[in-house]
């Protein structure tokens, strides 16, 4: 039975390069094939034209042209990595979504060809993450994190990650690139726990921080004796879960975040964690979807 492929949507922009390089190393890492899908609505603006002329529609044209030099790019990269292209005629986020039915995971660069400069996140990649049903990985960061320079694969656990998709995805990728796994669980004491109690601040939040070292354990045991060769690192430490994945997502080559599907909706919901690290991370994120029977949940 074939592999199933890497996706990785290109538009010719500076990040969609970047991300289909990162692509094809990580599609070398596991052995993938890696299939560049460059999507148009070329037909719907172009279409009353076509009739007046013989050529080509010039939308069609720089699709190809684009997937031609990206692909020549990544051969010259990856010389023995398995390639193919395709140049649907539909909106970009269906047809990555499509795609991705079939595929390993989806891959996005942090911006598109047609978004403002001054944009965090473009709205393909952030629609990808919200509803892909593989893990979607937006390529975004410095040099050092998509080199994989640092050595080190950054996960976010939070309340129902109890050996979840996104900690076994984040095992499997620190055993590929033979690193370490820095695992965080972020705990906050609620103010109404000491707010008439001053002198039982200390123990409120001892109390808070052994309990999310509890779940940090839970959540890791299986992986962990699954991976025995896999270095980890637990942190538990307060604070807001999106500004602490944030902050050290500076010294990681890959943070992974899991996201829970909400019961009778359509698509994944992106809580704060995900949302904010999508747009602000300092590597790429990875978004690991959770099957629509597990339940919702958040880091705090």
């Amino acid at each position: 039975m074939a592999s199933p492929p890497l996706v990785v949507g290109v538009d010719g922009s500076e990040p969609s390069i970047r991300a289909a390089e990162w692509a094809a190393d990580e599609a070398t890492r596991h052995g993938l094939p890696l299939r560049l899908v460059y999507a148009s609505l070329w037909q719907r603006y172009e279409g009353a034209a076509l009739a007046a002329r013989l050529s080509r529609p010039d939308g069609q044209v720089m699709a190809e042209n684009i997937l031609g030099a990206t692909v020549e790019r990544i051969r010259l990269r990856t010389p023995d990595l398995r390639v193919t292209t395709d140049v649907p005629h539909e909106d970009a986020v269906d047809a990555l979504l499509r795609e991705g039915e079939e595929a390993f995971a989806l891959v996005t660069g942090s911006r598109g060809r047609s978004e403002f400069a001054d944009l965090l996140l473009g709205s393909v990649s952030l629609a990808v993450a919200a509803r892909a049903r593989v893990p979607a990985v937006v390529v975004r960061g410095d040099k050092a994190g998509l080199d994989g320079a640092h050595g080190r694969i950054l996960l976010g656990v939070g309340d129902t990650d109890i050996d979840s998709a996104a900690v076994r995805f984040a095992f499997a990728e620190a055993l590929l690139r033979r690193c370490e796994l820095d695992v965080v669980r972020a705990w906050r004491c609620p103010s109404h726990d000491t707010a008439d109690h001053p002198l039982l601040a200390d123990d409120s939040a001892q109390y808070h921080e052994a309990q999310a070292s509890e779940l940090l354990d839970a959540a890791l045991a299986a992986a962990v004796a699954a991976h025995p060769g896999v270095p980890v690192r637990r942190v538990v430490t307060e604070g807001p879960a999106r500004k602490v994945l944030t902050s050290r997502s500076a010294v990681a080559d890959l943070l992974v975040v899991g996201a829970h599907r909400r019961h009778r909706q359509f698509g994944m919901q992106l809580g704060r964690v995900a949302h904010t690290v999508l747009h602000h991370a300092a590597c790429p994120v990875a978004v690991v979807p959770e099957s629509e029977s597990a339940s919702e949940g958040t880091m705090p």
